[in-house]
């Protein structure tokens, strides 16, 4: 049975889905319902960062399992105790809020930005974000996201909110005057729109401003973060740290899981009620999110990231090299991009046909966001699918 003869009679078309389910994983490997093997270059949307079916993961799904799965927020729960105590080991933050997702992390952000920037000034409202960027498809995310494309047909979007140009100094500079900002918030790598780098200059920039004018800077690293780009934490590459960080995507282990992690500063000025979430903080994929996050965090592991990240971007570059249809390939650690002039969707298409999973984002901008256990071997035939795809094309 097809999975398009299901979807399209039962879901609303949020998604553009085709060829038979996925029902199972295991390693860098996925397999349908028919049998079909497929090199997950995907992960999920950068979510999958161990791979399918990690032992370790297995292991505590099935220990958590059986113990305790909810019981609310209104108690504590362990599980939510060892993970924010290793979240805030592992950064620059002195306390957390878990969620469920990136744009509920990123709603919350703005929520407590705004909470204490008005302790100061009622008139400190006004949120900043940057052209490309992404940050979730809520409302609150969606007055950030400074995408057309994503406001057409949901507007009137929320008001006090205003876009720059991204790494433009001099117009972000003149924006940010104009108005009484709460809070500014960038992804330090933008992933939906094609793997664009902030300038380093360009982060200094804005926390030199935020810091002499009470507003809050916000990293948005729910793509970019927990290991992604080589670090632990991309500001930590940057040198630029945050008053607010926002991560999601890998952090669960595959389960629904989000976190804002801050400084006092912001978090004292939170009461209870000001903010909450039903499910924010399961059990279980706290559990998850510990494995997660003492495994990735191990200086070894990064460093493999770091090398594997840099052959994979090394042997598309060759592949590509004098290729008329691609103008660029671009990005750092394992999420990399390959750009081309035109769209890419059937280039995608007969990767997937081919065995390779690999996503679209913008600026006609084919991502490759494996799991960080990829091995070189797993980029060796990762690239030769692509290339053997790229050669068809032409």
């Amino acid at each position: 049975m097809k999975s398009t003869t299901d979807y399209s009679k039962y879901f609303v078309p949020t998604y553009t889905k085709n060829g038979a389910p996925m029902v199972r994983g295991r390693g860098m490997y996925l397999y349908d319902s028919n049998g079909k093997k497929y090199l997950d270059f995907g992960a999920g949307i950068a979510v999958t960062a161990l791979g399918h079916s990690h032992p370790e993961i297995v292991a505590v799904l099935k220990k958590q399992g059986s113990a305790l799965l909810h019981a609310s927020n209104l108690y504590h729960l362990r599980p939510q105790i060892d993970f924010a105590r290793l979240l805030v080991k592992h950064s620059f933050g002195d306390r957390v809020f878990l969620c469920n997702s990136g744009t509920e992390a990123n709603e919350a952000a703005i929520k407590f930005a705004r909470k204490w920037a008005c302790k100061k000034d009622k008139a400190k409202y006004h949120i900043l974000s940057f052209t490309d960027g992404f940050h979730g498809r809520t409302y609150g995310g969606l007055s950030a996201t400074a995408q057309r494309k994503f406001h057409d047909g949901f507007k009137p979007i929320l008001s006090g909110f205003h876009y720059a140009p991204f790494n433009n100094i001099e117009k972000t500079e003149h924006i940010l005057n104009k108005h009484a900002f709460a809070a500014v918030i960038v992804e330090p790598v933008q992933g939906e729109s094609g793997i664009n780098r902030a300038a380093t200059e360009f982060l200094r920039f804005l926390r030199r401003y935020t810091t002499k004018n009470h507003i809050a800077l916000v990293f948005d690293e729910v793509q970019c973060g927990v290991g992604r780009t080589g670090t632990l934490w991309h500001y930590e590459q940057v040198k630029v740290i945050p008053d607010i960080m926002t991560t999601a995507k890998p952090i669960g282990g595959g389960l629904p899981l989000g976190a804002v992690v801050c400084k006092n500063k912001i978090a004292t000025v939170m009461n209870p009620g000001d903010h909450g979430s039903t499910f924010g903080g399961n059990p279980l994929a706290c559990a998850l999110g510990t494995v997660v996050l003492k495994t990735i965090a191990k200086k070894s592991f990064l460093n493999q990231v770091q090398k594997n990240g840099a052959y994979l971007k090394e042997k598309l570059q060759k592949i590509t090299a004098g290729n008329p249809s691609v103008t660029e390939v671009l990005g750092i650690g394992l999420m990399i991009g390959v750009r081309f002039k035109d769209d890419p969707t059937p280039i995608i298409s007969a990767c997937k046909e081919n065995g390779l999973l690999v996503i679209k984002a913008g600026y006609n901008t084919v991502r490759f966001i494996p799991p960080l256990v990829v091995t070189k071997s797993d980029i060796d035939k990762a690239v030769g699918i692509f290339k053997k795809v790229l050669i068809k094309s032409m």
